[in-house]
């Protein structure tokens, strides 16, 4: 096979079929609740010790209103502009991904990942600047927690969080705890996603909370109560979310990645955050400030204020050059997805993705056609994720992707990791691979090609993950009904 990208006009054989069109149609729209396909939406019995069906149903009705009516009210542009966003990138999906294969090959992009050309082409590329900072992983709960646990107890001035669901489990109340009690001392901010929050609320975790737990109805009631934390709700116009986490503790240290507040994140799924100090760390607090402001009382006319100044935190031992990426169809940014479409691209030897969710039809024929050309190209998957939708169309990216050559693995539990490795530059953060995170949710990530931290992230994450992992034969991927799963799933 010449050394070439095939474009992404070709679609999947399993999609190449135009009566799924009206069908999908009205799905689009009920996938606008697209956060209903996540945490929210376990496949697990309801909750027996939380919310019961007519508090729940109050609770959801008061999200819904203020998604449509309080962000109109607060958010016009905002609204306006997701609207359209919306509009566009969901009907896009369903006719793109029905579109007949058309194969041509055009050159494979020259630098490559990891190189400073590389990093050059995406400073021509209009993507943000890397700052100098320091990166420190943190693997699944007992990693995350524990920092949690230190930042918390060690901050001077201010702890910034911004948070898609901090649930009202048993592991969220003792965090809000340790919030409330900090308040007394230092600035507490808690933002969360208004829509992702309150579904959360409705599905339990699969370990039992202790006896005689009663979770608070009301997490923003509680945080307050009895303190000075200020807590303020992401607002979900067209039920788009902000699915962001990011956490800044005295504007010098934060810590981003995959992980909500809650009790799967703590002991259940495999996960992944990091812990960045040093001058990026100013960007970071920037975006925190920037959430923070736009779903305050004055919403978009906050923006047209003049922006605090953040001044960068002095450079860090061992820091290296990290950049920021975001997705957030209000204001036309898809950096996260443009990035990953260059360095799949121009990969050369390796791509190593693990993420719960591989429904993005442009990432997964971009991958395809690096493993045509001959790169080493591994996807960890869950072996069972928390909705069987995705579960589904999960199988269909993965039979689409074997028949190039792709390795694939089930990793034995849940993984929410979102994390690929391009030959020398990587990226994680928030974004799944799906419509939602590259085009339409707010997402948060980080991208790096420093190649000592590149290669201790494929120590720490890939080579024990592929090694608990099964790889997976032609057989373990046949499913009668994945080829419209995976139509479906292109719209969460």
């Amino acid at each position: 096979m010449p050394r070439g990208v095939i474009c992404c006009s070709m679609r999947f054989p399993a999609k190449h079929v135009f009566w799924k069109i009206p069908l999908l149609i009205p799905v689009a729209g009920l996938c606008s609740c697209g956060n209903l396909a996540g945490p929210s939406a376990q496949n697990s019995p309801p909750k027996t010790v939380a919310l019961d069906p007519m508090m729940a149903g109050r609770a959801l009705a008061k999200t819904t209103l203020r998604a449509t009516v309080l962000a109109a009210v607060r958010q016009p542009v905002t609204t306006t502009r997701q609207g359209l966003s919306v509009l566009w990138h969901r009907p896009r999906e369903i006719v793109a991904g029905n579109i007949p294969p058309d194969l041509a090959v055009s050159p494979a992009i020259a630098e490559a990942p990891g190189s400073a050309a590389f990093e050059k082409l995406l400073d021509r590329r209009g993507f943000p600047e890397a700052e100098n900072g320091s990166l420190k992983w943190l693997v699944d709960g007992k990693g995350f927690f524990p920092e949690l646990d230190r930042q918390i107890a060690s901050a001077r001035n201010s702890i910034n969080a911004q948070i898609y669901i901090f649930d009202n489990d048993d592991i969220a109340v003792r965090y809000a705890d340790k919030l409330r009690a900090r308040s007394a001392d230092v600035k507490v901010r808690v933002l969360y996603d208004d829509f992702g929050t309150a579904t959360s609320h409705l599905s339990s975790p699969v370990t039992a909370p202790p006896r005689g737990f009663e979770p608070p109805p009301d997490m923003r009631k509680y945080l307050r109560d009895g303190s000075e934390v200020e807590v303020r709700l992401a607002l979900n116009p067209w039920l788009v979310a902000d699915h962001t986490k990011l956490l800044v503790f005295d504007d010098t240290t934060a810590i981003l990645g995959g992980m909500n507040i809650g009790r799967e994140y703590y002991n259940e799924w495999h996960d992944l955050m990091v812990r960045v100090e040093g001058p990026v760390v100013a960007q970071l607090a920037r975006e925190f400030s920037k959430a923070w402001r736009r779903n305050g009382s004055f919403g978009d006319l906050a923006m047209l204020s003049k922006p605090k100044h953040f001044s960068k935190p002095a450079a860090v031992p061992g820091g290296i050059p990290v950049r920021i990426l975001r997705t957030d169809a209000g204001i036309g940014k898809h950096q996260i997805l443009d990035a990953h479409l260059l360095a799949i691209a121009a990969a050369k030897k390796r791509i190593y993705i693990e993420n719960p969710y591989f429904a993005s039809d442009e990432i997964v024929l971009a991958v395809r056609a690096a493993a045509l050309r001959g790169v080493d190209v591994r996807v960890v998957l869950p072996a069972e994720g928390d909705s069987a939708i995705m579960d589904i169309g999960n199988l269909e990216t993965a039979k689409v992707l074997m028949e190039a050559g792709v390795k694939i693995y089930r990793y034995p539990i849940m993984t929410h990791m979102k994390v690929m490795v391009c030959d020398g530059w990587a990226t994680m953060g928030s974004a799944n691979l799906d419509t939602l995170s590259m085009r339409i949710n707010r997402e948060l990530n980080i991208s790096f090609s420093d190649a000592a931290e590149v290669e201790r992230l494929v120590s720490t994450v890939f080579r024990p993950d592929f090694a608990r992992s099964k790889r997976l034969g032609p057989k373990d991927v046949q499913s009668f009904t994945s080829g419209f799963a995976e139509a479906i799933a292109d719209q969460l």
